[in-house]
């Protein structure tokens, strides 16, 4: 994310308000970019936590 730490106010404030669907999308607005994930299969074998499920 370009700005974490509004990022990371926003998790927050919507777990907190997770019933209420108009502070959902006001904490929703203007985040910037989504997060970067990491694709499974490029994480090294004796990196992962666990191989089930996958």
């Amino acid at each position: 994310s370009g700005d974490p730490a509004k990022r990371a106010r926003a998790i927050v404030q919507a777990v907190t308000h997770y019933k209420d669907p108009k502070v959902l999308a006001e904490v929703s607005e203007d985040l910037g970019e989504a997060m970067v994930g990491i694709n499974i299969s490029e994480i090294p074998q004796d990196q992962l936590y666990a191989s089930r499920g996958w």
